[in-house]
Formats: structure tokens, C-alpha cells, sequence
């Protein structure tokens, strides 16, 4: 990935600590992995979306930069705040397109990662959305991982760092997680 992540710890306490220029030096580290976590959330978004992947990443870490009274733990928990930021980014622009147009089609998730199709609309992107805010609802943690895994790009290893839970207890709320969100998807969130 191409960071230093004893530099990136570093830094994140430095920024507890309330170091104006830690952020500064952080972005530096971060920013190709936030790019490329960017860039595939926008490979999975519709055709002609307005929104580049250096935009939402600008965003995003603008969001993170702003908060004063962030206490970072690692690396793991940052890029996890960053990718359910970008999440929120996206839902939000979904929303302010859906609002203008106000088409609609079916969602269908992707077999491999449980997410929107490449063709994905943002109806589908606001679908998706609202399942996970359902299940967040009712199993909380299963919603965490889904954030971490999908969202951050985070491995189950680092899922199961930031979470403090076992690998194990990781890959089982994922695998029942996309079961659950894609029954959920498939039948118009009446499953």
C-alpha cells in the first residue's frame, strides 16, 4: 500500500495529541490508498457520474482533517472513518441526483463482494444504503464490518484490528452480512 504504517500510527497520535501540522504531513501517506479506494467505489457507480475519485477523496479528507476532537487509535480505524465517510459522500450526491431525475430500476449486487453492479444507479446506491441501515439496526456489528470491508476496502485481518473481534468472528458477520443485504436487495428490502 505503500505507507509507512509505524509513520501513519505516529501521526495519528501526534494529531490526539492536537499537532496542527501532523495532518498535514498524514495526507501524504494516505492519499494513494484513499485514491484507490476512490477510484473503485466510482467504478461501481452509473455511467456519466459526475463526481471524480480526487473529488471524493478531497472531501473526505477534508471531513477527516476538520475533526478537532478525532482520538485516532490506527491506522485501521482512520481508513475505516475515511471509507464510511466516502459512503456518506456518495449516498448524499445519490440523493440530490435521485431527487432530479426520479427513475428507478433494480438493484443487483455483485456475487463476489455483495455491492451495487457496475451499472449501478443511484437509486440503487440509496437502496443499498437504507439496508445497511436496517441491519445496522439489528446487528450492529455485522453493519461495522460491512463499513470496514466494502466501504474502507479494509482486509478481514485489519476489519478484526479495528474492531478488536477475532478474524474468525470478521469473516463470519461478512459472509452473513452479503447473505443478508442481498436478500434484502433482491427482494425490495420486504425480506
Amino acid at each position: 500500500m505503500g505507507e509507512s504504517y509505524g509513520e501513519v500510527s505516529l501521526l495519528l497520535a501526534e494529531m490526539r495529541s492536537g499537532s496542527k501540522d501532523a495532518i498535514s504531513r498524514l495526507l501524504p501517506l494516505v492519499y494513494n490508498e484513499l485514491r484507490r479506494l476512490a477510484a473503485r467505489y466510482m467504478r461501481d457507480e452509473r455511467t456519466g457520474h459526475t463526481l471524480q475519485p480526487t473529488a471524493l477523496v478531497h472531501e473526505a479528507y477534508f471531513r477527516l482533517a476538520g475533526q478537532d476532537r478525532a482520538n485516532w487509535q490506527n491506522r485501521a480505524q482512520f481508513m475505516g472513518i475515511a471509507g464510511q465517510l466516502m459512503r456518506r459522500l456518495l449516498v448524499d450526491y445519490a440523493r440530490k441526483h435521485y431527487a432530479a431525475k426520479r427513475g428507478g430500476s433494480l438493484v443487483t449486487l455483485n456475487e463476489g463482494l455483495g455491492k451495487c453492479s457496475v451499472a449501478a444507479q443511484s437509486e440503487e446506491v440509496l437502496a443499498l444504503n437504507e439496508a445497511l441501515d436496517r441491519l445496522a439496526q439489528m446487528d450492529p456489528q455485522q453493519a461495522k464490518v460491512v463499513e470496514l470491508r466494502y466501504y474502507a476496502g479494509l482486509s478481514s485481518e485489519e476489519t478484526a484490528e479495528a474492531l478488536g473481534i477475532s478474524l474468525r468472528t470478521v469473516e463470519r458477520e461478512w459472509t452473513a452480512a452479503k447473505a443478508w443485504l442481498r436478500a434484502q436487495l433482491a427482494t425490495g428490502g420486504s425480506a
